[in-house]
C-alpha cells in the first residue's frame, strides 16, 4: 500500500505543496484539514495512526520520546521528521524519495529522521 502523510502542524506549509506540485498522486493531509492545531503530540500520534498516516513532523525535541511512549500501547504508521535547516527542496526530494521507494508497511512504528 503507498504511504500516505500527515503533516504536524509545524511542518512548514511550502514543502506540503510543493511535494505535492511534484507529484500529484500523493496524499499528504495538511494539519489544517486534519484539525491538528493545538493538539499534544500523543493526540497527534494517535489520529495520524487511526488514519494510517506517516506522520512527517519538524519537532525532533519531543516527539521521539512521545513515539516511543505511543508504540508502547499503539501501533503507528510511522514519523519522519525534518530539521528546519533542511531546505525545502531537500525535504521535498527527501520525502519523494521515500513514496517512490517504500511502502507504507515499511514505517509501521519507525521513527526516521530525513536525511540531508
Amino acid at each position: 500500500m503507498k504511504i500516505r502523510f500527515q503533516a504536524d502542524a509545524d511542518l512548514r506549509r511550502p514543502i506540503v505543496t510543493g511535494l505535492k506540485r511534484r507529484e500529484s498522486a500523493i496524499d499528504f493531509r495538511t494539519a489544517q484539514e486534519a484539525g491538528l492545531a493545538g493538539l499534544d503530540d500523543l493526540m497527534v500520534l494517535g489520529i495520524a495512526a487511526d488514519e494510517e498516516r506517516l506522520l512527517v513532523s519538524h519537532d525532533v525535541n519531543t516527539m521521539p520520546e512521545h513515539f516511543a511512549r505511543f508504540i508502547e500501547t499503539r501501533t503507528s504508521a510511522g514519523v519522519i521528521l525534518i530539521s528546519q535547516q533542511l531546505s525545502y527542496r531537500d525535504a521535498i526530494e527527501g520525502l519523494l524519495r521515500v513514496w517512490i521507494t517504500t511502502e507504507a508497511e515499511d514505517w509501521r512504528n519507525i521513527l526516521s529522521f530525513l536525511p540531508r
